[in-house]
């Protein structure tokens, strides 16, 4: 036996043989081993190179299916194969196939996603006999192939390999869940004509800005009652009391009749175009209350007035400063305000309504009485876990580094750090523990005084200088959490670090921070102290207040008992890891290595996110969100996706000013089953995300105690990937002397295995001007190529979304021009020169090769190859007299012997087609294939 055709399985029995009896291996005339039937795994195969060449005998490993007659791909494996990559590789198509991976939408998935297999060519079957209904199932139009070609849908999860090689994944999954939310404007015309000012109602979808694509509007136009007034705004409002946000008309216009075409029927193309606008009506405020949230809304929003009727988030408001908003009506009012209400009522007067009835003001925060040993918030308990579990890291590091050009006067700048590190408790707190119990012990000013080092370097050693600097392991347990040091470049060109651990900020403190020590580094310049007053809190009051806020766990009425229900409810079930293709598999131990890659998204992108936010009542990072969770769907990672997102954990205006660690970290699930549109999804994340924010106080840390996961040092618990979107206040330092500018000082670490961190920036006027940013991410699983990659086609998708946001989002294209090409055209060139000669032909021009070598051996009868071709063509001429040829079908029921040999050959050299019968069928299966 020269080539043996045989399912992997069978291999591995006659490996284990050869292994144990070498002379087994030694004795075998193999040339081709061909494997099918089975997935392969190549890493078995190691043993078997290890005592064998590649090519004696070749391994081959082929893909095929029934209903492609058979063989659909190949590939020619080596010891190479056999080696780190435990995928079952299936290599190319053969030549006259193509072969496409597709998801659900039979769209084209990127390189490296993994989707369902379809083959395309001239080897497709007619079909299933007598099953028209699976026969459509199974083998649909090819959308890549000329008119009326179809393509055989495999059921096979396959995806494309760096290497442009097959790899089989797995059978598809067949679940299906259904949900999601399709506008119906029947409902919003059913609920306008409920109101009693309106006799008929019509609301459509239009689109009136050409320049916009995309920015599709509802629009309402209503007849009013008989002897009725209609006021616009009162009818949005009508609606939005019964409806989602979502389903409130941009506009409602009030016609004397709607119009109708000759038959009487609605004349859709009559109905006039309407005025957008977000400017409210102008109304000014009728009561005490109003007034005074007229001016809380100005001066959050840093406006010089708003009016009764303007929009929170038209004017420029987003979820921090929702927050911050609360917080001062919370302070000043008296009142407790859910972020979700404002949401769903963005105005003066709508929120007013909301205070009507809503409850008292939670705990104010105070100074507290402090005992001996303060405890630790809840967020530093898992920093302080995590330093013990570790060891010193620079994981948690927060850099701020400020290149600094002129006259700087040293001195100045040491004791301005003294007074920041003195006006800030956070910043002189250590972390020891009593009975193996941690708290905050708040040093002295005088002994906390932060030294500030100085290194002399150069401009190409900076980078490496900051890095190296960034990555200091804090000793948090004898050590202040705040260390400085000057990077000099000249005697007028210095570079500032100021290295703070996670324990004592977050990404808020930077701002209070930088503005302190500039007012500090102002007052010693001129031989002063700073002006300031006392802070009205400080961190350890927080920590308390915290814990009286959040109460006791056992009391079912407590913040927290309530609050931990709504999260363990919500996360019930969660993935315990997100299944993202990766380009190394995952260490059973996190090395926490990480690096960064800079991302921007244009103007033109970030205008056209926020109008998408606005049409739906979401916030900007709700749309990036949404937009996240696809792609990750569309990436393998599954339909339920949970993504972590920070809050800034600030929600009493009295913490606006401190340094600490208040930041929290919320898990947002969102489910992309059902195949939902990516209007629906951002309405899904949008109620998610109102859900999380109510509910913010739960520290994180409690979360994965409660879910209670499995425990795993390979990756984060409960969410895997991370997206922020940072509104902190931007900090603009000014020192007197000196030009100040911004330096990225990387730690070198990833805490997740992806962090996206975005920043919005605006044009003098205030106009959109693009999102730029950075994605932090592991070394241990990505390379940089890879996140380059994922960033772009999340680029793409939000592009695409913002310009059709109704289209399912299994319809999304992700390719480029030049993927698609890669996809359809090259993987698929598989075209091959094809002698044209027979198989019979073939044979002759052996014969003439090799006369007298062994062409047939069978027990004790050997035939060269002259005695087999002339046997066979005596046979051939006998068949030619009984009138066989080309077209005809000649049925051989012989046992495997050299007479099938010679039979077989003696038919095609006939010119006609051979069907093989095994002569021990039963008689009336034999007749059905002989009448078939």
């Amino acid at each position: 036996v020269t080539v043996l055709n045989q399912t992997p399985s069978a291999f591995y029995q006659l490996m284990q043989a050869d292994h144990e009896n070498p002379a087994v291996g030694q004795s075998l005339a193999l040339r081709t081993v061909i494997f099918g039937g089975e997935a392969l795994t190549p890493t078995l195969l190691h043993d078997w190179y290890q005592r064998h060449p590649d090519h004696a005998p070749t391994l081959v490993n082929m893909y095929g299916i029934t209903e492609t007659t058979v063989h659909v791909t190949h590939i020619t494996l080596n010891r190479h194969s056999a080696t780190g990559n435990p995928a079952s590789i299936i290599g190319t198509p053969i030549p006259d196939l193509r072969t496409y991976v597709l998801d659900t939408g039979l769209q084209l998935v990127p390189p490296g996603v993994a989707g369902e297999l379809y083959i395309a060519g001239t080897g497709l079957a007619r079909g299933y006999l007598g099953r028209p209904g699976l026969t459509a199932g199974r083998f649909v139009a090819c959308p890549f192939g000329s008119p009326g070609e179809r393509m055989y849908r495999s059921g096979d999860l396959v995806r494309w390999n760096p290497d442009a090689q097959l790899e089989f994944v797995g059978r598809v999954d067949d679940q299906v869940k259904v949900r999601g939310f399709r506008i119906e404007p029947g409902e919003i015309e059913t609920v306008l004509r409920q109101h009693p000012q309106v006799s008929q109602a019509v609301v459509v979808a239009r689109h009136d800005q050409p320049d916009q694509p995309g920015d599709t509007q509802l629009v309402a136009y209503v007849v009013a009652a008989q002897s009725q007034e209609c006021r616009p705004e009162a009818l949005r409002e009508w609606v939005r009391e019964r409806m989602p946000e979502y389903m409130v008309p941009a506009v409602v216009m009030v016609l004397e009749s709607l119009p109708l075409t000759p038959n009487g029927k609605l004349d859709r193309n009559a109905l006039p175009a309407p005025q957008f606008s977000s400017a409210g009506i102008g109304r000014a405020p009728r009561t005490p209350q109003e007034q005074l949230l007229c001016e809380l809304f100005a001066d959050v929003l840093g406006l010089p007035a708003v009016g009764v009727e303007d929009n929170f988030f038209d004017l420029g408001g987003h979820s921090l400063l929702a927050t911050r908003l609360i917080a001062r009506i919370r302070a000043t009012l008296g009142a407790e305000l859910e972020l979700r209400a404002l949401f769903d009522s963005p105005t003066v007067v709508g929120v007013a309504g909301v205070l009507d009835q809503s409850g008292r003001a939670r705990l104010a925060l105070v100074g507290q009485v402090r005992p001996d040993r303060v405890p630790l918030s809840f967020a530093q308990r898992r920093l302080w876990f995590l330093h013990q579990l570790q060891g010193p890291s620079a994981t948690y590091n927060i850099p701020l580094a400020l290149r600094l050009s002129g006259q700087l006067d040293r001195a100045a700048l040491q004791a301005a750090l003294a007074d920041v590190v003195a006006r800030h408790d956070s910043l002189r707190t250590i972390f020891p523990e009593h009975d193996g119990v941690a708290y905050q012990h708040i040093l002295d000013p005088e002994s906390a005084s932060p030294t500030l080092g100085s290194t002399a370097t150069t401009p190409a050693q900076l980078s490496e200088a900051l890095t190296t600097a960034a990555r200091y392991p804090f000793d948090l347990a004898g050590e202040l959490p705040v260390r400085a040091e000057l990077f000099e470049l000249s005697a007028r060109e210095q570079v500032l670090l100021i290295l703070v651990h996670h324990i004592a900020a977050d990404g808020w403190s930077l701002g209070p921070l930088i503005r302190d020590l500039a007012t500090a580094y102002a007052a010693r310049c001129h031989g002063e102290n700073p002006g300031w007053g006392p802070l009205p809190v400080q961190y350890a009051d927080y920590t308390l207040w915290q814990h009286q806020l959040l109460g006791d766990q056992a009391d079912p009425d407590s913040l927290f008992a309530t609050q931990l229900t709504y999260w363990t409810h919500t996360l019930a079930g969660l993935p315990e890891q997100l299944q993202l293709p990766t380009d190394r598999p995952r260490p059973p131990v996190a090395s926490y290595r990480g690096d960064y890659l800079p991302v921007t998204i244009d103007a033109r992108l970030h205008q056209r996110l926020r109008e998408l936010a606005h049409r739906n009542g979401a916030s900007l990072f709700m749309v990036l969100h949404a937009g996240l969770a696809a792609l990750l769907s569309k990436l393998g990672a599954g339909d339920d996706i949970p993504i972590g997102s920070p809050i800034a954990g600030r929600t009493d205006q009295t913490l606006d000013e401190l340094i600490g660690f208040f930041v929290n970290t919320l898990v947002l699930r969102t489910t992309t089953s059902g195949n939902p549109t990516f209007m629906d999804l951002i309405s899904q994340v949008r109620d998610t995300a109102l859900g999380a924010y109510t509910h913010q106080d739960i520290p994180f840390e409690y979360l994965v105690e409660a879910l209670n996961p499995t425990r795993s040092l390979a990756h984060h618990p409960l969410f895997q990937i991370l997206l922020a979107l940072q509104n902190t206040p931007e900090a603009n330092i000014t020192l007197p002397e000196l030009d100040t500018s911004p330096v990225f000082a990387p730690t070198g670490t990833a805490k997740v295995d992806l962090s996206i961190h975005l920043w919005e920036h605006h044009t003098p006027h205030g106009d959109p001007n693009g999102l730029h940013g950075m994605i932090e991410y592991a070394t241990d699983l990505f390379d940089r190529s890879t996140i380059d990659t994922l960033f772009t086609r999340w680029a793409r998708l939000l592009d695409v979304v913002t310009a059709d946001p109704d289209q399912p989002i299994s319809r999304i294209d992700l390719l480029t021009p030049d993927e698609r090409h890669q996809l359809l055209t090259t993987y698929n060139n598989t075209a091959v020169v094809v002698p044209p000669v027979t198989l019979p032909e073939l044979f002759e021009a052996q014969v003439t090769r090799t006369p007298n070598h062994t062409a047939l051996l069978h027990g004790d009868t050997t035939l060269t190859y002259t005695q087999l071709n002339t046997a066979a063509n005596h046979l051939a001429h006998m068949l030619i007299d009984h009138g066989v040829g080309p077209e005809d079908i000649v049925a051989l029921a012989l046992p495997r012997s050299v007479d099938l040999v010679v039979s077989v050959l003696a038919v095609l050299k006939a010119g006609a087609a051979y069907l093989p019968i095994d002569p021990d069928y039963p008689p009336a299966r034999i007749e059905l294939m002989l009448t078939d």
